[in-house]
């Protein structure tokens, strides 16, 4: 309409001030939160998969330790060099204990007697692989959700935070254990809780905010690089599809040292 006003370029009229900076917030927020909940989930995997590579290969570890320390010895008694000698106290002095009966056959003697998997490897028939290292994909879907939901970075005082932490805490919780029924538990609860209020913030207020969110952004990321550059960590990326095979391809090379190391003892104590 002729003489009729236009709207203000970057926004309509009316507009709050300090609506373009609010959605600057909520659009780091939401990135913050999708780089928590991937972080989360590497140190998930990093911890189940450390868990499962001590349980599987420790006590082959500490077989080959025992085995150096043995030859070391041997090579000591037969040659009765100083040197020698002094390399013989140094290894034994590097190995472990030796795990205990129970270490060495945990979760492979059942009510039954031996396990498949034992009883597999003592008759040279192919092992079952192990139980799966990550969580289910529909555990880690829920996880996803309820973390974009609940995060304690999404409150705006602190009560609300401590709410949200605590909620989190069980749901991290609960996924870590890869418990679907559990956080489907914990998906009603929060579905049925209390609707946080929205509080329009100050230009001031705002800015603190994004400072805030920028330093934990930079606490996280130093957060996932030592996830990553952990031993662990660099195992698991060489292979974040089957992380279990890569298991059965370190014990067989595992294996392989041990015999290799048997025969050298045994050459040496003839």
């Amino acid at each position: 309409m002729a003489g009729g006003s236009e709207e203000p370029a970057g926004g309509s009229a009316g507009e709050r001030p300090e609506a373009r900076l609010d959605q600057a917030v909520r659009v780091a927020e939401q990135a913050l939160i999708e780089f928590e909940i991937a972080v989360e989930t590497f140190r998930v995997e990093v911890e189940n998969f450390s868990r499962l590579h001590h349980q599987k290969l420790g006590p082959m570890y500490a077989r080959l330790d025992e085995l150096d320390a043995q030859i070391a010895e041997a090579r000591a008694a037969r040659t009765g060099d100083p040197e020698d000698v002094r390399r013989a106290q140094e290894a034994r002095a590097a190995v472990m204990p030796m795990p205990g009966v129970e270490e060495l056959f945990h979760e492979w003697v059942d009510s039954d007697g031996l396990s498949a998997e034992a009883a597999a490897m003592l008759t040279d028939r192919p092992v079952q692989p192990p139980k799966r290292v990550r969580p289910s994909d529909e555990v880690r879907k829920l996880y996803r959700d309820l973390a974009r939901q609940a995060h304690p970075d999404l409150a705006r005082d602190e009560d609300e935070r401590k709410r949200r932490e605590e909620f989190i805490t069980r749901v991290n919780a609960a996924y870590a254990r890869g418990d679907e029924a559990l956080l489907r538990e914990l998906s009603a609860e929060w579905a049925a809780g209390p609707v946080p209020e929205v509080r329009l913030s100050e230009a001031e207020e705002l800015y603190a905010r994004l400072e805030w969110l920028a330093r934990r952004k930079e606490m996280l990321s130093l957060v996932a690089r030592d996830l990553e550059e952990s031993a662990i960590g660099a195992m698991l990326r060489m292979a974040p599809d089957d992380p279990d095979r890569l298991l059965e391809e370190i014990a067989e090379q595992l294996l392989a040292q041990v015999a290799e190391r048997e025969g050298e003892l045994a050459a040496l104590v003839r």
